[in-house]
């Protein structure tokens, strides 16, 4: 590249190989006074293209090239609360922004994700006490506006909670904070903590930990990173599954999820109609108290089967739950497949006079069919036989991928270390091996407990790490020694419908509370974890409310039925 810059009276240009632009293969940054004027012209040999760049805005111009061809060229003028970019490329070119942190002197903590770990760990950020020069900057990223508590996604289901109790914005959860929020998708990282940039720049605060690039075009440059960017469902797994199964973790999802099943109860109202058919795959936590749930909603007009690979559901749960769920599916007659695993999911059309069960079955009357999926079952255990299974809806909950982004440039010096799902790896105190300046904590990271054995992708754990990642950030700023994370297992809780579930503590070997006490005690424990005293006031009253209605409508029926006996 060649370069020529021109300066006016008063105007200097500096080139420097440091600060974000170092971490660009061939930067080039020009920094002048603030009450300067220039103009720089530059031409770029290898992608046959030319930028011309006047400008009379004060602040710093800065000017990336990369191997690749592609010209970026920043301007910040002091005026806006991002930098703007714009990225030549031989097929145009986009505006790109690079995020302004508010104040240059103070720590910059990125965090991706505002699940359990990342919204926990900024909230635990803002309670910490902090001296005013190193009380950090904290900005949450994440591609929905909305905090999801998944555990009570179920409950959307079967009409116990609103939407906004277990989904609030994270504009109304931070509202009181300084944390700042970004609704993006993370596209790449591009981390420089590997350079042991560990000591302090010139303007007196610590070196750029690396940058992220949303997919946007906005470009953050961070000095701490947080990766709890959670899993996503991985419905690739056999053919005709990512067509034609539902995922069940996210609230899109539920409110999918629900949409299909009050179309077909409103069809099912149709007396000529067949019974809803719904088939869960996947026996864990998720398929179970999915299952106990929508046999509920549809008491007699379908029904649910449940398929596993193993010959037992939730077959890492305490004894105590998983026997209170297979008491109350029995009693609402959801079969179990157990022992079987799912190969082929197809699409058919059958008419409600009859339900096939291949997809040879012809359309007849496109009025009169209905949309069906076909299941082939094969055995994963000797002795059983393999099935074919029709449902009208699909419920996938088997397997999850980590969303840890992508890394520019493709460089192993830079690279995370990842296991063979695509998880971090971290040492004890949540930082990811060879990045001391990225934290990893909840689906994103490969935790292991004392013995080596992999931490479970719960929201409990994730909750507690968020604790320690806090802590941890705030040692780090503050020079201080930072803590091993250890996970204190509390004991496991399921919901199995309206007034049934199950709750067994680890501090009482064998006690298990089941049944409406059950359901009681998880929706308190709940309660107490949802994000903000605030928000857990607003629920709390909610839920009151809800109760107290119930309970003068579950009276008036009992006298009504009372005095309607002769």
């Amino acid at each position: 590249m060649e370069s020529m810059c021109q300066s006016g009276v008063g105007s200097q240009f500096n080139a420097l190989f440091s600060g974000s632009g170092a971490n660009w293969p061939g930067a080039l940054v020009l920094t002048r006074s603030r009450n300067g004027s220039a103009g720089c012209h530059h031409k770029l040999i290898h992608g046959k293209l030319i930028l011309k760049c006047l400008s009379r805005h004060t602040g710093l111009l800065s000017c990336f090239s990369r191997p690749s061809g592609s010209f970026f060229c920043s301007i910040a003028s002091g005026r806006t609360n991002t930098d703007r970019f714009i990225s030549y490329t031989s097929g145009g070119e986009t505006l790109q922004q690079s995020y302004r942190w508010p104040d240059n002197q103070k720590p910059r903590i990125c965090i991706l994700g505002g699940g359990f770990g990342g919204l926990y760990t900024a909230l635990r950020l803002e309670s910490l006490v902090w001296t005013d020069d190193k009380k950090p900057q904290v900005l949450l990223v994440d591609q929905s506006d909305k905090f999801v508590f998944k555990p009570m996604l179920y409950e959307l289901l079967s009409g116990e909670v609103d939407p906004w109790e277990i989904a609030p914005s994270f504009k109304e959860l931070l509202k009181r904070t300084s944390i700042q929020f970004i609704k993006d998708k993370v596209k790449l990282l591009q981390p420089s903590d590997h350079l042991n940039n560990s000591g302090r720049n010139g303007l007196g605060r610590s070196y750029s930990g690396g940058t992220v690039l949303l997919e946007s075009g906005v470009l953050v440059e961070y000095d701490w990173l947080v990766l709890a960017l959670g899993a996503a469902a991985k419905l690739d797994v056999v053919p005709g599954s990512a067509e034609f199964a539902y995922p069940f973790s996210t609230l899109d999802d539920a409110i999918k999820v629900d949409e299909k099943l009050r179309m077909l109860e409103r069809e099912c109202f149709s007396k000529d109609s067949s019974p809803i058919g719904v088939t869960i795959v996947g026996c864990g936590y998720s398929g179970v108290e999915l299952a106990a749930t929508i046999s509920e909603r549809l008491q007699g007009r379908g029904r649910v089967q449940a398929i596993n690979v193993e010959t037992s559901i939730c077959p890492s749960a305490p004894s105590g739950n998983r026997e209170a769920a297979l008491k109350i599916l029995s009693l609402r007659n959801t079969e179990l497949l157990l022992g079987y695993f799912v190969s082929s999911i197809t699409e058919t059309h059958v008419s409600n006079d009859s339900i096939g069960t291949g997809p040879e079955i012809s359309v007849q009357d496109e009025a009169k069919t209905k949309r069906k999926y076909i299941l082939e079952l094969k055995p994963a255990q000797r002795g059983l036989q393999s099935q074919i299974r029709v449902a009208d809806l699909v419920l996938w909950t088997v397997g999850s991928k980590p969303l840890v982004p992508e890394l520019e440039p493709s460089d192993q010096s830079r690279a995370l270390p990842l296991n063979g799902r695509g998880q971090a790896e971290t040492d004890g105190t949540l930082q990811v091996r060879g990045h001391p300046r990225i934290f990893a904590i909840g689906d994103s990271a490969a935790m292991r407990d004392s013995s080596g054995k992999l931490l479970p992708s719960t929201a409990q754990v994730a909750f507690q790490q968020a604790d320690f990642a806090g802590w941890n950030l705030w040692a780090a700023i503050n020079d201080r020694p930072l803590l091993p994370f250890r996970f204190q297992d509390l004991g496991e809780m399921m919901t199995l419908g309206r007034n049934d579930g199950a709750i067994s503590p680890s501090f009482i070997d064998g006690l298990t509370l089941d049944g409406p006490i059950g359901h009681t005690a998880r929706k308190l424990v709940y309660l107490w974890r949802m994000p903000t005293d605030e928000h857990r006031l607003k629920v709390g009253i909610s839920w009151l409310t809800k109760y107290a209605l119930d309970s003068v409508a579950a009276l008036q029926t009992t006298i009504a039925n009372t005095f309607s006996v002769p």
